[in-house]
């Protein structure tokens, strides 16, 4: 059976209100008990970001769901062409931060687009890499034939998990116990990390009639969940011996009390680990890819924080591949972290800037430290 090739042919972007600053941000998100946070500034200073967006009005109340920033990003591709919409094969939605358990994301979205009509969804779960597994599905229904259009999306809500209110129980139930009364740092240092917002991808077996494509030349995920316990996760407790206690398995009384649903990070596992195994990977992958480094003209490679581009680039140099600063694209500082939304987001700027010429290669690294995954892919520009 013969592959087809596939084609980026138009991208987009939707962020929800205005941007917010860093000294906005808990006019947003609320003070938990009543108190600035202590944190905040570290972690901002760490992480470089000074621009984010919220599906939020200043005082927390909910703009958009995570459903309908995805149905607006998808909307935005067919701004100039709208009966294409029409002819789309399949809607593949990655996010790690779904409105509900289920229905699953993808058919949200689609319920938000009913001009879609009947047609295939898929809603790969997961963090940060979700939204790469939405673009590989995509891709590889394009690839085999299955479909001859597809969109891929990558698109976070995060700021609702992020609200004070959503912490007041077990801040109340530390004062009754006379501790501390402030949230740990693992839940803590999310809330000044993470952003909300929605990017699509168009993809066909053909290039755009005018204009730049992307081709997708490969795309390639790899775990390390058969060695490495959870740093990120939602919806559970992590136990001392590295497990993780699952939400049903609390009293709706210990749910709010412990801030489950609440997302937490192990930052004492993720900062030794997080780039040395994202690197590991790479010398195999490029030489059987055929790949040399000095050929990228583009690397995209997703970042939580700007505390670890040195970390990347000091990985890179160790592996002996070198990849100058200039050759990095990376909106971090004003986009924000928006988990599987990031490299699309960098995608999408990349496209609609003039930076790109034909036969640009543009290299992008996503990984995620849920369990530690990571997911790789080249474009050409054509």
């Amino acid at each position: 059976m013969s592959l087809n090739e596939v084609y980026i042919t138009r991208t987009s972007h939707y962020f929800p209100n205005n941007p917010v600053s860093n000294d906005e941000m808990e006019e947003y998100l609320g003070y938990i008990n009543g108190k600035p946070s202590k944190s905040r500034r570290i972690v901002l200073r760490n992480n470089g970001i000074t621009n984010r967006y919220y599906a939020l009005e200043k005082g927390g109340k909910t703009t958009h769901t995570n459903a309908q920033l995805t149905a607006e990003a998808v909307k935005e591709l067919f701004k100039t062409d709208p009966e294409g919409i029409k002819n789309i094969d399949v809607l593949s939605c990655g996010t790690s931060s779904p409105d509900q358990i289920m229905p699953s994301h993808g058919v949200m979205v689609h319920g938000w687009l009913p001009e879609l009509g009947r047609l295939e969804v898929v809603s790969p779960s997961g963090v940060c890499c979700a939204g790469m597994h939405a673009f590989k599905y995509a891709y590889m229904a394009v690839k085999t034939g299955d479909a001859e259009t597809a969109i891929a999306t990558g698109s976070e809500r995060f700021s609702a998990s992020l609200v004070a209110n959503q912490f007041e129980d077990e801040v109340h139930k530390l004062e009754e116990l006379e501790q501390n009364p402030y949230i740990s740092f693992d839940k803590e240092f999310l809330r000044w990390m993470l952003s909300d917002g929605a990017s699509a991808f168009l993809m066909t077996n053909k290039p755009a009639a005018e204009g730049l494509s992307l081709k997708v030349e490969w795309i390639e995920g790899i775990s390390y969940a058969d060695d490495m316990e959870a740093c990120m996760y939602c919806g559970a407790e992590k136990l001392e011996d590295g497990t993780l206690k699952s939400y049903l398995e609390f009293d709706h009384h210990e749910l709010n009390e412990k801030s489950i649903m609440s997302i937490k990070q192990d930052v004492k596992l993720l900062s030794p680990n997080i780039v040395p195994l994202g690197g590991a990977p790479l010398p195999e992958l490029f030489e059987r890819r055929g790949l040399n480094p000095d050929d990228i003209t583009w690397y995209c490679p997703h970042m939580s924080s700007n505390f670890f581009k040195d970390k990347i680039y000091e990985e890179h140099l160790k592996l002996g591949h070198h990849i100058p600063y200039d050759k990095w694209f990376v909106n971090l500082s004003y986009v924000g972290n928006v988990g599987a939304a990031s490299v699309y987001f960098m995608v999408d700027e990349l496209l609609h800037s003039d930076k790109l010429k034909k036969g640009d290669k543009i290299f992008l690294l996503v990984p995620e430290s849920s369990r530690f995954s990571y997911m790789y892919a080249l474009l050409t520009v054509v």
